[in-house]
């Protein structure tokens, strides 16, 4: 290496350093959703970073002629492993592998990040924080979908967010399959037909960009080009004009396919379940969502957010669904050969952290330390036993680093942090068994005061 070159320090893109209040806030919500998962029944699970390839997959890739072209693998030996895109793949071969050992009805939650090889943007990263809950198990599905949108209504709302902020989509997934199948599709372009329908609400699309994407191609502002469906006229009318619909009894007046009016009938079933909670009214039903990965076949679900967010400069995005997963019966049985029905959620923490960021709805309780002033290295025992004291007694506390420095620059670091306190002690204190406590944050003026020794404690409580 050429001693002269001097590394360029930066990320890949993609990719963020957190710190200040972003991680504190994210760590709060991390604390918030976890607690929810818990009060809704959940056991914790933690799976590794890496998987065997071809038991996590390929259900993200939208090109199908190199399907593992949005994730990172890696050569392994003889294997191919694989870092994880989701934290379903990974429960599937967990369920898999330990069914013996689990109970018929399961509930998991994972926090864990997943990493994705796709473009990032705003609010979108190639490595991020999900937070799933799901329930595997031969449950009411009725009851098992209620759950999970009751679980997102309540974590959202201890979030921060308010009623108005967001909106629970709900839909099933037999309901375009049986539109699918109506019309003939091929099922080497019955994917990208899905997909296509999913991306009706992403900017830069609308009914116009899903319409070309169920044709010939779509060409971008960027002039790239994506293959359609190459789906005929008749084919494409008919799908466009289900897109139009938005109520569910219009919906069963129009689609008589068998699998679409089960669809149809297990949303029925699921509202009535909904409505026995407190949150009904933050559900709706949206049939243009479809969820690209392709292990979803019934109930789905996406949480949007009902207010603008905008990047660092300033002009308004769209980050997608906030939380958002469905129903699966085939994602076990790859493994089992048993189809096991499985539901659950996966929120987007750090899309959710970005969108929060611009809010100020959320209190952050940071607890800065005390300062533990050094004005004379002679001293150095009694600070530190000063120190000892404040530790002991839970106050979170440091003692200054570099007895070299003089007080008055001692003084300028701890209010450069924004410290509460700054704990001061020179020859007279020490003589006279106080200390002297300085309320860093308090109005201007002189914030000192000289306290008996055995006062300490409950003086800086005062103050923090």
């Amino acid at each position: 290496m050429n001693k002269d070159k001097k590394l360029v320090p930066g990320l890949p893109s993609g990719f963020e350093d957190r710190w200040g209040n972003k991680i504190l806030l994210k760590k709060k919500l991390l604390e918030i959703i976890e607690k929810n998962f818990v009060k809704f029944g959940a056991e914790a699970l933690e799976t590794p970073s890496f998987e065997i390839s071809e038991n996590i997959g390929s259900f993200l890739s939208e090109d199908q002629e190199n399907p593992m072209s949005d994730v990172f693998t890696f050569k392994d030996g003889e294997k191919n492993i694989t870092l994880r895109y989701d934290l379903s793949s990974p429960l599937a071969r967990f369920v898999a592998q330990n069914n013996q050992e689990l109970p018929s009805i399961y509930k998991r939650y994972a926090i864990q990040n997943v990493f994705r090889n796709e473009k990032p943007g705003n609010g979108r990263f190639r490595e991020f924080t999900q937070a799933d809950f799901d329930i595997i198990g031969n449950t009411d599905p009725a009851q098992a979908n209620a759950e999970l949108c009751d679980l997102i209504s309540t974590t959202l709302l201890n979030c921060g967010l308010k009623k108005a902020q967001f909106t629970i989509n709900v839909s099933n997934r037999k309901i375009v399959q049986g539109l699918i199948n109506d019309l003939n599709i091929t099922e080497d372009k019955q994917l990208k037909v899905i997909r296509a329908i999913d991306k009706l609400d992403k900017p830069g699309f609308g009914i116009r960009g899903v319409e070309d994407l169920l044709r010939k191609e779509r060409k971008d502002s960027s002039g790239a080009v994506t293959k359609g469906a190459n789906l005929n006229d008749e084919q494409v009318i008919k799908i466009l004009n289900f897109l139009k619909i938005k109520d569910l009894k219009q919906l069963k007046n129009n689609l008589n396919n068998s699998l679409s009016k089960e669809g149809i009938k297990e949303l029925e079933d699921f509202f009535e379940i909904i409505e026995m909670g407190p949150y009904k009214e933050l559900v709706k039903t949206n049939f243009t969502i479809v969820r690209g990965l392709d292990y979803y076949d019934g109930f789905i679900i996406e949480t949007n957010l009902n207010y603008k967010v905008t990047n660092v400069k300033g002009k308004e995005v769209d980050i997608g669904s906030i939380c958002s997963g469905g129903a699966y019966a085939k994602l076990i049985s790859r493994f089992k050969g048993v189809d096991i029905p499985g539901t659950g959620i996966s929120f987007g923490v750090d899309r959710i952290l970005f969108a929060m960021m611009q809010l100020d709805q959320i209190k952050i309780d940071q607890q800065k330390p005390v300062m533990v002033c050094v004005m004379d290295k002679k001293y150095l025992r009694k600070y530190y036993e000063i120190l000892n004291i404040l530790r002991e007694n839970n106050i979170n506390s440091e003692i200054f680093l570099d007895s070299k420095k003089n007080l008055g620059k001692q003084l300028t670091q701890a209010n450069k942090r924004r410290l509460p306190v700054a704990i001061i002690c020179g020859e007279n204190e020490f003589k006279d068994n106080t200390i002297t406590v300085k309320n860093l944050l308090g109005e201007k003026g002189d914030n000192s005061k000289t306290i008996p020794k055995e006062n300490l404690i409950n003086e800086i409580k005062k103050i923090i």
